[in-house]
């Protein structure tokens, strides 16, 4: 009995094109990141919190860069944010940044005129290519206030101010902890923005209270 030929690669018996399995995607880990300059351009510094693809923080970073301005501070912490993803085998990154002018950038929508910013957006650029997917995307200032708090961290150490208690530790004495506290809050999108810190560890059950503030 002659032998039958087998099929073509990637072809069934019956020519249809055989399903081919696709690599998985990689869990994209997430970056927030912020700059910051006390007088623009000034003591400059930038903080970075990035956390794993179950949303856990894997690593909070801070850094004064001496005298530059705020866009100056954000490109180093995107470059920051890149550089350990990179280092620890990170494949998928996503970024949130609060800098509108930074996020049009990366992404292209707006040209890049700084002398100061062109070699800082283009060594971005090129990192931002070594992984097999990034995405950069613009957050309120709300959304942005863990890294945005790292900022102010290494700008207070560099001026000699006392830390700050991290967050997840209260501010308040246990007289204070003892009743309800009013903290102003914004409303946007869904979502309650609080405007403060109130030191509460994740995880904290609190109720809510909602008397809208009337503008004038």
């Amino acid at each position: 009995m002659p032998r039958r030929p087998s099929p073509p690669k990637g072809k069934s018996l019956f020519g249809e094109a055989a399903a081919e399995p696709k690599p998985a995607a990689a869990a994209a880990h997430r970056a927030n990141i912020d700059g910051g300059s006390r007088g623009n351009p000034g003591p400059a510094a930038y903080g970075v919190v990035i956390r794993d693809a179950r949303g856990e923080i894997a690593a909070k970073l801070k850094k004064y860069i001496g005298r530059s301005t705020n866009n100056v501070a954000e490109y180093y912490g995107l470059i920051a944010a890149m550089d350990y993803a990179q280092s620890h085998g990170v494949r998928a990154l996503r970024v949130e940044s609060d800098s509108e002018l930074l996020v049009k950038q990366m992404r292209g929508l707006y040209k890049v005129k700084s002398a100061d910013l062109q070699p800082l957006y283009e060594r971005a650029r090129k990192m931002s290519q070594g992984f097999e997917s990034f995405r950069i995307e613009h957050v309120y200032r709300e959304q942005n206030r863990e890294a945005d708090a790292l900022v102010n961290e290494a700008l207070d150490e560099t001026e000699g101010k006392p830390a700050k208690p991290a967050a997840g530790e209260s501010k308040a004495t246990p007289a204070q902890n003892s009743g309800p506290r009013k903290i102003a809050a914004r409303y946007r999108g869904g979502i309650l923005y609080l405007l403060e810190d109130v030191g509460l560890p994740d995880g904290t059950v609190v109720h809510v209270s909602i008397f809208p503030i009337q503008k004038p």
